[in-house]
Formats: structure tokens, sequence, C-alpha cells
């Protein structure tokens, strides 16, 4: 590595990190490094959107940190996937676009973020999009770098969930992001010609030729670097060795809700107590690094079915299966071009207030009920999460610098009622005459499943999370924030800000991909105006 020192240092290539480094390289003025643990994202089966059953787990492309024993949960350890590539968790996810609700953002200037209600990020997403759908402008951009796209072929079990979902009372949304999301519909994905379309393709590759960036892949961050209350640098580990890199000017964190906090608390920032605890010298002591953890915890429906129309691994599909590749090559249709989680949508139990609170992702393929990644036959399932859950969970840092995630599920009873019923929602769904041309069993949670209690029981012996973490570096003003809402400085610290997910005060009803694009956007803007 010739060059060691810049203006900017960003850890983390991810949905946040991307939009960062692109506008502050724009000024050449700026010379700014990327640091990112993980690799290249230029594989096909990260650019065909079915090829998503290949990235998690993939050491590859996937940290895949496994949680601490849920004691609401069997003691099951939970999966926690998240993105190890250029791009970050936008190059493994399920590509779905949306922004959440309108309140959520409301909530969050009133718990003391002003700057960040509705009215005030609204312009920020749209200054992101380039909406190819023909949505009203009220809504979405259109001259941004990332694309939304209609997806290409959705499957028609994928049209059956809309059509059951309006038998029971759900009426059809073509926009989720229109400031209602209450419905079911065909999610809208970043893609850009039937291919994913990830922060950095969307933000970070077009600009690399710039003089003044440099993007360090494979390359580990293990400690910022403090002077006194300054963080000057980092220290980060590649094939070469380990090596120091200086900023000039600031750190900017982008490593994620599970990353910046690890990382602060690795350095010596975070609740001294467990600094100690941990074996690490305390140097900045800020209670609230690594608190706040909040995740959508989700159940699933899984059904069997006999149709071909379903995705699956079968004989019967075999000619399918064959045609995929050229029907995906030359025309960007067939099974390829699925993100599985095709269709969705928000609905309220007896427990909601104005909002919804459950979110849907139905698959028009069986989701195994062995938790394998691919399971042989047909079916179709629908995962169902908490979308605003009140269980509150932390990252501990244990010896060597590791670190431990404690979701807490179901801490907070009122998660498991509300998921409760939302399986019943939607079972509800399921049940519609819709779906009686092509149904067969449901194997999970099973015809013998019925009561509320059994219901639970199933819950605490499957529920996972549908990875959307949040929290732990938490903008605000009181005693346990983080990060300034207005600057996203690091409390008590100069030279170090932190612009991801982790940032986020509350979960917001929805998909967390987008949003975190936004932060990434708010804290460029922070920075150069600074």
């Amino acid at each position: 590595m010739s060059k060691t020192a810049f203006d900017y240092i960003i850890i983390g290539a991810g949905s946040a990190g991307c939009v960062l480094a692109n506008r502050l390289s724009a000024n050449s003025g700026n010379s700014v490094c990327v640091v990112e643990g993980g690799g290249s994202e230029s594989a096909p089966n990260v650019s065909i959107p079915a090829g998503i059953l290949s990235l998690y787990g993939n050491p590859k492309y996937d940290y895949a940190y496994v949680g601490t024993p849920q004691p609401e949960l069997n003691n099951r350890r939970i999966p926690v996937n998240r993105g190890k590539a250029l791009g970050g968790s936008s190059t493994i996810n399920s590509m779905v676009f949306i922004r959440g609700a309108c309140s959520d953002y409301d909530e969050w200037a009133e718990l003391g973020c002003a700057g960040w209600a509705w009215d005030d990020v609204l312009p920020v997403f749209k200054s992101l999009e380039r909406n190819r759908v023909g949505q009203s402008a009220d809504w979405h951009g259109f001259d941004g770098e990332l694309y939304v796209n209609k997806a290409r072929d959705p499957n028609p079990v994928s049209r059956m969930f809309i059509e059951a979902g309006k038998s029971v009372g759900l009426p059809e949304k073509t926009d989720f992001n229109d400031g209602d999301q209450f419905g079911v519909g065909i999610y809208n994905v970043t893609q850009k010609d039937g291919m994913r379309w990830s922060s950095y393709r969307a933000f970070l590759k077009p600009v690399l030729d710039r003089p003044n960036l440099t993007v360090l892949a494979e390359t580990e961050t293990r400690r910022l670097i403090l002077d006194g209350t300054r963080v000057t640098g980092v220290e980060v580990a590649t094939k070469a060795g380990v090596q120091t890199l200086t900023a000039a000017k600031e750190v900017i964190l982008s490593a994620g809700a599970i990353g910046s906090p690890t990382l602060m608390m690795r350095s010596g920032i975070g609740p001294a107590a467990g600094l100690k605890a941990a074996g690490v010298s305390v140097l900045h002591d800020l209670p609230g690094v690594g608190q706040n953890l909040r995740d959508h915890v989700d159940g699933m429906i899984t059904v069997r079915s006999s149709s071909t129309k379903t995705l699956g691994l079968s004989v019967a599909n075999l000619p399918s299966m064959l045609a995929a590749p050229f029907q995906w090559m030359f025309a960007r249709k067939g099974m390829l071009t699925t993100n599985y989680v095709e269709a969705g949508g928000f609905a309220k139990t007896k427990y909601a207030g104005k909002e919804p609170d459950i979110q849907f992702h139905f698959v028009p393929g069986y989701r195994s009920h062995r938790g394998r990644l691919v399971e042989y036959g047909h079916g179709y399932a629908v995962h169902t999460c908490v979308l605003r859950p009140k269980s509150v969970g932390e990252i501990r840092l244990v010896g060597n610098g590791a670190a431990e995630i404690d979701h807490k599920f179901f801490s907070a009873p009122e998660d498991a009622q509300t998921l409760v019923e939302g399986i019943k929602v939607a079972r509800s769904i399921f049940e519609s005459d819709v779906f009686a041309p092509i149904r067969g069993p449901e194997i999970l949670p099973g015809p013998d499943v019925r009561t509320d209690d059994e219901i639970l029981d199933y819950l605490r012996a499957e529920a996972l999370t549908v990875y959307h973490p949040v929290g732990t570096c938490k903008m605000g003003t009181d005693p346990m924030a983080v990060v300034d809402p207005a600057t996203m400085k690091v409390s008590g610290l100069d030279g170090l800000r932190v612009a991801d997910a982790s940032i986020m005060p509350t979960l917001i009803g929805g998909n967390t991909n987008v949003p975190s694009m936004m932060i990434g956007e708010r804290c460029a803007r922070a920075v150069l105006i600074s």
C-alpha cells in the first residue's frame, strides 16, 4: 500500500458507505479512502437475482454471525447474515425497495432527532432514486443513481398471493412508498436491466477512476487510533500485513449495526464497565455504544404443493430449469429473475395502531422446514415479521475483541403476541380459495398448531429474523445517545462520525437498505458543509 494518509477514511463499503465515498470524493480537493473487509462482487451469482440463494451463509460474501442463546426462543442461537463484499448487505439482500412509514421518521424527530422528520428526509430519498416505474413525483425521484424497477418476471403464484390478500380485505398496492403502506402487492426492486443494483454498483463503482479515491477491499479494520479525544486514523490488516492509515480530517464508520459498535468498543470507546470486563482499556466512556439493538423478528408458514407453477427443484420442473439461463441471458425473463420475496405487503393485527404492525415477504417456492436453502419439491411460503418491536437487545464485547449479539427477542411479550396474530393473518390469506388449485399440506407450523399457545410454542422453536439490525450507535440527545443528530459526530470525540443503520433511534417499519443509503447521503452533506 503506497498511500497511507488521507483526508477522510470511510470504514465499510456498504449501503451508506458507498454513498458517502461518492459524495466526498466528488470534490477533487478531498482525498478519500474506503476500507472494506469483503472483496469483489463481480461474480454472476451476485448479478443474477436468483443467485441470492448462493450468497447467504457463503463465507466469501457473508459474515454469517450467530447470536447468543435466546432465552425466550428455547435458547436457540439466531443467524445474523451481513454482507461481506463491496456493497455490503446490499450485495446479498433481496433488493426490495422500501423506505418505511412517514411516521417512523416523524417519531425520530419527536425523540430528539431534529431534522429527521419525514418532510426532512423525503427530498434526500428522492435525490438518490432513479425511478423507472413511472410513479408519482410527489414521492419519487428520477435522476439519482439508485435504479428502482418493477420485478422483471414475477411468478404467477405471487399474483395468487395478492388476490388471496384482497379476498381477506387487504387492498392491492402498486407503490408501498406513497405514504400508505397498508396492502399487498409485488415489491419494486433495486435492479437495473434485470440485475442487482447494489449501493456499490450505483454509487461507488462508477467513480472508481477518481484519482482522489482509494478503495481497499479485503482489508480488515482492527481498531481506531485516538490521540486524546481525537480519532486520527485506523489500524488495518491486509494480506501484506498490519498498517496504520491516518485521517487528516475524519474517520466515518459505516460498518453497520454490528460492525460499527464492535469496532468502537474494540478501540476503547463504549460502556466503561463492559470494556473493562472484556479486558479493553477505556479511552472514552460512552454507555450507549452497542445498546438499543433492534431487529425484525419473523415467523414462517411453508406449504407443500404439487404445482410446478411454483419455484422448485424437481424432475417435472427440469425443462423450465434448463431454459432459465437462456431466458435470463436473452430476455431477462424466467426463474432466474426472481428475488424470491417477489410479493408481500403490510397488514394490521388487532394490536396495531394507525400504521401496519406486520410485514409479509411471500416466496412462490417451498421454504425448507429443515433450514436448508434448497429443498427438493414445490410449494410456497410467507414470512411475517413484527415491524416495530419493543424488545431491545445489545452487542457486548468479549475476550479477544469479539462481539456477542444478543437480540433479546420476545423479552417484550407484546412482540410475541403481535407475531402470533401475524401468523393468524398470514394463515387467513393462505386459506383463501384463491390457493385451492395448488394447495398442499401445511408443513410449518403444521395443521395441529392452532391455538395461540401452540403458535407461540412454534415461534419459540422456529422464529428467526429478516436481518434488519439497527440502533446500536443511536443518534439523539438523551444520555444513551452515541451520535449528534445534526452532524452524526460521536459524542465527546473529534474526527469521528457514524453513518449507517446503527444510528437509527428506532427500527423503521420496513426494509432497511434504502434508509441506510439516505443516512449516508445525510452524513455526506453534513461533512461537506462543516
